[in-house]
């Protein structure tokens, strides 16, 4: 019986180690660079006491337009800290996620070439309280989203043929 208990516990603890948040490291260039600029932009605001660190992806997309050009939607969590946001350069094992702080909901969509963020069109940056997260919030990050890489139906060079 508590041999049977005992696999029951690893099991569960394997499930849950699986589900475990995606460590900022792991994640490709690419969606680093939004998860930076949404950073640096909270830690610029007033109202953020706290260091913030990323917690987990929630979503991530993205659509090629050809030439390495990419557009790029990653929705993610990041979790405040108890060290305060001008500790330089917080350490994780000094600066622990502060649970009793809600975490903040972000969605970035951006446009990259060649895996290097472009300024044009602007970075759109959105994070807030998750308790405070909305349907409407939520739909007018997918619109903004879906206006950032218009389709123009134009040809590419390799659609083109000789005759």
């Amino acid at each position: 019986m508590a041999a049977g208990l005992l696999v029951l516990v690893c099991a569960g603890a394997v499930l849950l180690s699986a589900e475990a948040q995606e460590p900022y490291e792991d994640l490709p260039e690419s969606y680093r660079q939004g998860v930076d600029l949404a950073l640096e932009q909270l830690n610029s605001h007033a109202g953020v006491r706290f260091h913030l660190r990323f917690l987990k992806s929630l979503e991530k997309r993205e659509i090629e337009h050809g030439f390495r050009v990419k557009y790029l939607y990653h929705r993610f969590h990041l979790r405040p800290t108890s060290c305060p946001k001008n500790t330089p350069d917080p350490n994780p094992q000094r600066c622990p996620f502060n649970k009793n702080r809600p975490l903040m909901d972000c969605a970035v969509c951006y446009k990259t070439i060649a895996d290097q963020m472009e300024a044009t069109p602007k970075p759109y940056v959105h994070c807030i309280q998750r308790p405070r997260l909305t349907q409407d919030m939520i739909r007018m990050r997918e619109e903004q989203f879906s206006k950032m890489h218009y389709k123009t139906g134009a040809p590419t060079l390799l659609a083109l043929s000789s005759r």
